[in-house]
């Protein structure tokens, strides 16, 4: 199943995958159309563009996820001009299996890209470097753990597990007030404003479980 809004480009993936022996159960030009056309018969493999009305930002990327939500063994090939690192990585947090991301200006054979729709149809995966590359440099770019310290990620590791300062203190054979000052370092470095002690430590606990 194509999802496509240029029809040149459309037709011409159509054409392809027919030529390589693959049927095409349905070619549409909108992201909508492809959650409608999925509802009606699951194929094995979705190749999706990135950008698509009707704003033509994510639209595409955004109903790849939704449609893996829905249907986990569905492969998706996504094809795009760019990386949308948010939404891409969204994607691929429930795992890789049978996920592609290439890039358009990349594909440079047509038996290759075949070849890797194919892969992805069988569960395997398929991402362009250019997409791995941008994904660590956003995640990086974007990790709030980035700024701490090793002493800090520990000390934060063990807030996590519920843990006091005193019993922290214990595990780490430093004192308490040595505690109480990585954590209220933990509490600047990840922007958490001066509300109660509680609701700080509860909240610096949950940035750390989302970015493991």
């Amino acid at each position: 199943m194509i999802a496509e809004d240029s029809v040149l480009l459309r037709e011409g993936l159509s054409g392809i995958f027919a030529r390589f022996g693959h049927e095409v159960v349905a070619a549409v030009g909108s992201a909508v159309e492809l959650v409608h056309a999925v509802g009606r018969e699951v194929p094995d493999l979705v190749v999706v563009d990135v950008r698509m009305p009707p704003t033509f930002r994510d639209e595409g990327l955004r109903a790849a996820i939704a449609l893996r939500r829905d249907h986990p063994g569905l492969g998706v090939l996504v094809l795009s001009q760019v990386v949308e690192e948010a939404a891409a990585g969204e994607l691929m947090q429930a795992g890789t299996r049978g996920i592609g991301y290439l890039l358009k200006d990349r594909i440079g054979a047509i038996a290759q890209f075949v070849e890797d729709a194919r892969a992805v149809a069988s569960g395997g995966t398929v991402i362009d470097p250019d997409v791995i590359h941008q994904l660590l440099v956003h995640r990086r770019a974007h990790d709030p753990l980035e700024a701490l310290s090793p002493r800090e990620r520990e000390v934060l590791a063990l807030v996590a597990e519920g843990r006091s300062n005193s019993a922290i203190a214990q595990r780490l054979h430093v004192s308490e007030a040595a505690v109480a000052k990585h954590v209220t370092s933990v509490y600047l470095k990840l922007d958490l404003g001066p509300d109660a002690d509680d609701h700080r430590r509860v909240l610096a606990a949950l940035t750390f479980l989302r970015s493991r």
